[in-house]
């Protein structure tokens, strides 16, 4: 599931970042938000799931707004700057504050996972450093931003009690529209339309069908090893930007990619 989610994700995010490109990242992820929100109220009511507690509420809130910073700012960088630079850094960022916390909650990782962390950072430098001039610096700081984001969701996701999944993750899409939502207030833009919004729409779906994925994961194995699993989201991004936009990728940022996938791995194992 937590593969899965992976290649969910990575789609939905090649959709998103292609999206920004004709409409800001803010309207791109209210239309995500709302899409998602939609679909998780569905199942929720199909699969008649039961109103959890105020403490599962409260980390859904959270992890809404932090995943919601984590889409905006992915968008935005993959709309400024090759997928390759901005995938692979915000995937290893991502996988590794879960990793942080599983540390404090289990005890500390083995050695493999200290080489992989080495492996991760080794990789964010190769592929930095052949992002060139321009958007690399912005986006490298937006891949970030986004990373610890996605990291953020992860952590606090996970939090909630067993046997809940649709209402937690409706929530998070709640707060995450509404954080959209005073944001576009903020900066005078409109909501957008249905209408010419279908990339925005298939990243909405994936999104809300990645999150229910990696949920489900959480609660058939530790929450850092289903985090790192599906932060190998940015290998499907760089695969479709590279198949469909053609967009270029260096020897050195695809050993960087190939660094970040070891990474991911080495957390893992």
């Amino acid at each position: 599931m937590a593969l899965l989610s992976a290649l969910v994700w990575g789609t939905g995010d090649f959709a998103g970042g292609l999206a920004t490109r004709q409409r800001s990242q803010y309207q791109v992820v209210a239309l995500n938000s709302l899409v998602g929100l939609v679909c998780l109220l569905i199942a929720a009511v199909w699969t008649a799931e039961r109103l959890p507690g105020p403490v599962t509420l409260a980390w859904s809130v959270g992890a809404g707004i932090s995943g919601v910073i984590g889409i905006a700012a992915l968008y935005e960088g993959l709309s400024v700057a090759e997928a390759a630079l901005i995938a692979p850094v915000a995937g290893v960022t991502g996988a590794a504050l879960p990793v942080v916390a599983g540390t404090l909650l289990h005890g500390l990782p083995g050695p493999a996972k200290w080489i992989g962390i080495a492996c991760g950072l080794a990789g964010i430098w190769l592929v930095a450093g052949e992002a060139g001039a321009g958007h690399g610096t912005r986006g490298l700081g937006l891949a970030l931003l986004s990373g610890l984001g996605f990291g953020g969701f992860f952590v606090l996701i996970a939090q909630v009690e067993p046997g809940s999944v649709f209402i937690p993750l409706a929530v998070s899409k709640a707060a995450a529209l509404l954080f959209m939502l005073l944001a576009l207030a903020v900066r005078r833009s409109r909501f957008p339309t249905l209408s010419g919004s279908r990339l925005a729409l298939l990243a909405g779906l994936c999104d809300a069908a990645g999150t229910v994925l990696y949920l489900l994961a959480t609660h058939l194995i530790r929450a850092d090893l289903a985090a790192v699993l599906s932060s190998m989201a940015p290998a499907m991004t760089v695969i479709l930007a590279s198949l469909i936009c053609r967009q270029k990728v260096s020897t050195g940022q695809k050993l960087g990619v190939g660094f970040c996938l070891v990474a991911i791995a080495l957390i893992v194992g």
